[in-house]
């Protein structure tokens, strides 16, 4: 399906401006509450805030991943979202796909299947992203089994940085960073209240999935905020957009938070939190393929264990310390509940990643002049990653016993100039940054380690003439290590008629370099309209140039043409490789307008790439894509309707015709009420139908078809003291 050129057209003319919060367009400060939620003290869902303080409805998006300190949104030189616990809800997600679908250059593959959903930023995928749970990093790796596992339950906020961002990250910010933060007692309670518990109950028909979840949170002291969630899921076989079911899709799931934090004299705080994700899955061996014969009863558990110390006393210029260690436990372990795959019934396939970690970094605030203020952000980082995989009584193919140890120290800057040189207007936000890398990855079936160092700088400067006009520009280095399963692979990948496709191990693979330029700018005003309305737009374009792509290649012979070549002639193999040089474009917005009745949000996101030397595509490149989120509110009854839209043009961006696909649109209801007095206060209901016309489409380079029409539904009720 091609798009109009008019659309095309109204994107272009968007490319100087755009907003960086979420597409719902209703984004709080951190730890302030969002419009939506009465249980906070705030405005209900569809309550108005004209006639009392007169302000905009929106509040400003603050971004705290991005420069590791609060910062708008809209002023960071670079986009970064913000997606708040409201959005969350009025999603209704199952998955965290379900939470980011809507931002710009952000897109899941692998199909419908929970733990095949893999993300990827502006055509990065897989360990070329960071992913954060409260800061602690997620570095399990599985070609078809996902990159992390979090319920979207236990969320108040999600946090999506695009591009470069190894000068604070290290290895792995080749494509951004996705963070997310689970909630507080402190996020669920009202001035004066000290004590809570939340339960709820949802469906959705498209997996027949069920939905439990019950939370329990008091702050019974001052500084003491505690608080315990659990929820369980319960789903079967996904009805398709073509009218099939994918089967082989049953998910038991079981997810928990439970996370206390105590501040003590004055300016100290501690924080604990483990966060525990189990799956009892029964789907292929490979989740991401449709067609696939074995199923294999798959045992997925995360537990992330967390401990938190900082120090902020706002009187002290020289110290804000934050530190922070972790472990996380990841594993994906299998049984064959058949003989169709590479393996025998019964055969035990065992992955597991442990990551052990610890951060520590510090800021100090200095006025360089009158005019000039700093913050220094500086400190370090250690991280460690082992794998052990098993098959049977013998080693894993594909997942080799390995290990990593990564460290890193950086140092940033965030420099703002009121008035520069006294006769510019307005104020300059320079932020320049540095990051020094050092890792080495060892494992049993190699004779030497794979040691190498990184430096990664950046600088980006943000002019703000007004406080409506914003324009930036940044230049970055990123990289990202290759990892263990790219060093080390051995063994079969996947047998085709007599042939036999295997790993071709490759320990000289460098690490993945990228340099990247972008530019946009933005507008942001209030009262255009009404004295209670809110217009931000925010745009981007930037350009990565890449040297060592890191590239997976499968060459397998074509079936059954190969059997004419004689023995082994059907006969394969897969190969991690290095590109010499590669280059990536696209470009990105966002625009909302919100008034007290309505609100309207749009995004707009494109990217392409290729190979330098060949011109072959490179990169998991995505077709020109165009959200719109637009609600109406309903005070009077404190609820508010909407409908979203996701529009895909046609994609063509591939060397293969037969990886081209058709564009689609996909239609989004959904309702809201949340009583804000009375009896029924603490209650509240969703009600929505995701691919409302039961459209029958496919993303890219994934052959299954995506999920058909779902009718949601989603009772809470809250009961605070």
């Amino acid at each position: 399906m091609a798009l109009p050129r008019t659309s095309c057209a109204v994107a272009a003319l968007l490319l100087t401006v755009t907003n960086p919060t979420a597409v719902m367009a209703q984004t709080g400060e951190e730890g302030a509450a969002s419009p939506g939620e009465a249980a906070t003290g705030e405005t209900a869902v569809g309550e108005t805030a004209e006639g009392t303080t007169g302000q905009p409805v929106q509040m400003d998006a603050i971004s705290v991943t991005a420069t590791r300190n609060p910062i708008r949104a809209f002023e960071y030189p670079g986009m970064v979202t913000v997606i708040d616990r409201e959005q969350i809800q009025t999603l209704q997600p199952s998955t965290p796909d379900d939470v980011l679908r809507f931002v710009p250059n952000v897109e899941f593959t692998g199909g419908p299947r929970r733990t095949g959903e893999v993300p990827s930023i502006r055509g990065f995928d897989g360990p070329d992203v960071v992913i954060l749970f409260d800061g602690a990093r997620q570095n399990f790796g599985s070609a078809h089994d996902g990159r992390f596992f979090i319920d979207p339950s236990l969320l108040k906020q999600v946090e999506v940085l695009r591009g470069p961002a190894s000068s604070l990250y290290g290895s792995g910010g080749t494509g951004g960073v996705i963070e997310f933060r689970t909630v507080d007692a402190g996020d669920l309670l009202a001035p004066g209240e000290t004590l809570g518990a939340s339960v709820s109950a949802g469906y959705q028909s498209v997996n027949r999935e069920q939905l439990g979840t019950f939370t329990a949170y008091t702050t019974p002291m001052e500084g003491l905020d505690l608080i315990g969630s659990i929820t369980r899921r319960d789903s079967g076989s996904i009805e398709l957009g073509d009218g099939n079911e994918l089967d082989a899709t049953d998910d038991e799931i079981i997810s928990g938070l439970v996370k206390g934090s105590y501040g003590f004299a004055d300016h100290h705080r501690v924080e604990g939190s483990v966060v525990a994700f189990t799956n009892d899955a029964e789907e292929p061996n490979n989740g991401q393929d449709p067609d696939a014969d074995d199923v294999v009863d798959k045992d997925i558990r995360s537990t992330t264990y967390r401990a938190a110390y900082s120090y902020k006393n706002p009187d002290d210029n020289l110290f804000d310390l934050d530190f922070l260690t972790y472990y996380t436990d990841s594993q994906a372990d299998e049984i064959r509940l058949d003989d169709l795959g590479l393996g025998p019934t019964g055969e035990v396939l065992k992955r597991d990643v442990d990551t052990i970690g610890f951060r520590l970094d510090n800021r100090s605030r200095v006025e360089l002049a009158e005019d000039i203020a700093t913050t220094f952000t500086y400190g370090g980082e250690f991280y460690r990653d082992e794998q052990d995989g098993a098959a049977g009584s013998g080693e894993r193919d594909g997942v080799p016993d390995a290990d990593a140890d990564f460290y890193g120290i950086y140092a940033q800057a965030e420099i703002t100039v009121t008035e520069p040189f006294g006769v510019i207007p307005g104020d300059l936000l320079i932020i320049p940054g540095i990051r020094y890398d050092d890792f080495s990855v060892s494992s049993s079936v190699a004779s030497e380690d794979t040691s190498e160092d990184e430096v990664s700088p950046r600088i980006g400067v943000s002019y703000l003439p007004t406080d409506w006009l914003m324009v930036f520009a940044n230049y970055a280095h990123a990289f990202r290590a290759p990892t263990f399963d790219e060093l080390f692979l051995t063994g079969v990948h996947f047998r085709i008629g007599p042939g036999v496709n295997r790993f071709i191990p490759n320990p000289d693979l460098k690490p993945q370099t990228t340099r990247t330029v972008e530019f946009g700018g933005g507008l942001d005003f209030d009262r255009v309209f009404t004295r209670n309305d809110r217009f931000q737009v925010k745009a981007s374009h930037f350009r990565i140039w890449g040297d060592d792509f890191i590239d997976l290649s499968v060459n397998q012979p074509a079936f059954p043409a190969c059997l004419a070549a004689g023995p082994g002639g059907c006969d394969g193999t897969t190969e991690v490789d290095n590109v010499s040089e590669a280059e990536l474009w696209g470009t990105e917005v966002e625009a909302s307008y919100e008034i007290d009745r309505f609100l309207f949000s749009f995004g707009f996101s494109t990217i392409d790439g290729e190979d330098a030397d060949t011109g072959d595509k490179l990169g998991l490149l995505t077709p020109d894509q165009y959200t719109l989120n637009t609600a109406v509110k309903l005070p009077e009854i404190d609820s508010i309707v909407g409908w979203r839209l996701l529009v895909a043009d046609t994609f063509d961006k591939v060397d293969n015709p037969d990886e081209e696909r058709s564009g689609y649109a996909v239609n989004d209801f959904y309702f809201a009420w949340q009583p804000s007095d009375g009896l029924l206060q603490g209650l509240r209901l969703d009600l929505g139908v995701d691919n409302a016309f039961d459209k029958n489409y496919s993303r890219v380079f994934t052959d299954s078809k995506e999920a058909g029409r779902s009718f949601k539904g989603l009772v809470s009720y809250s009961l605070n003291w």
